[in-house]
């Protein structure tokens, strides 16, 4: 399989299969298909597991496109302006991403959710509670907020985040939460938790989540009346 990431702030993820080759995607991110690619919907692992992957905020139904010749093309869209980030997993490694991360991957990458084992981050991180996880061999792209910044922790290493702005990490960083310290920083400034990340592994942090875009259009959207 070949790709290229094409559209700027409203990207599409191109991608050129080979017979026999197959792709697979959360419901409603196909842009478009070449003629010979056969389409076929499950729920990959039974209802159990297409529950739970709307509740980490994708469809219960999966897609799969498989390519019945040669250099058969498939697009994937973004749900909203941001990045599409590919990640290659070659069955050593394996990554978390937020809820909304998936867009589409090859059929050999599994794709389950994972209930965060401290519920203090679901509870009071808000973004971190159910999350997404992606194990086995080959490329994964997942959808980001904005723009993205990687970012490499090395054994130790701490930083502090807005729970909303992780987009992915590498499972080898923990993942916590730290309160806020001062009343008038809990009351005028972040709230009352950041998202403690510690090294070592790669952290992909989004620059606008899906959410603060929407606080920020509400001051210029009309009244409904009553």
């Amino acid at each position: 399989m070949e790709y290229e990431i094409r559209g700027g702030a409203f990207p599409m993820v191109i991608c050129t299969l080979q017979k026999g080759e197959t792709m697979k995607n959360e419901t409603g991110a196909m842009a478009f298909m070449t003629s010979e690619m056969k389409m076929e919907t499950s729920t990959p692992g039974g209802l159990l597991k297409g529950f739970g992957r709307v509740l980490s905020g994708d469809t219960m139904f999966l897609n799969f496109f498989t390519a019945e010749a040669d250099n058969q093309k498939i697009g994937f869209s973004a749900h909203s302006p941001g990045k599409i980030i590919p990640i290659r997993l070659d069955g050593s490694n394996s990554i978390i991403g937020q809820k909304n991360a998936f867009l589409a991957s090859e059929e050999s990458v599994n794709y389950d959710i994972v209930l965060h084992e401290k519920l203090g981050t679901g509870i009071f991180g808000g973004e971190g509670f159910i999350l997404q996880k992606f194990t086995g061999t080959g490329i994964v792209f997942l959808e980001v907020d904005g723009e993205a910044i990687e970012r490499e922790l090395g054994p130790g290493e701490t930083i502090l985040l807005d729970p909303g702005h992780i987009a992915a990490l590498e499972e080898s960083v923990d993942y916590g939460i730290e309160r806020v310290k001062g009343a008038k920083n809990i009351l005028f400034g972040e709230g009352l938790f950041f998202a403690k990340l510690t090294g070592p592994g790669k952290v992909w942090i989004q620059t606008m989540p899906i959410s603060k875009l929407a606080e920020a259009l509400i001051p210029f959207l009309p009244e409904t009346n009553k």
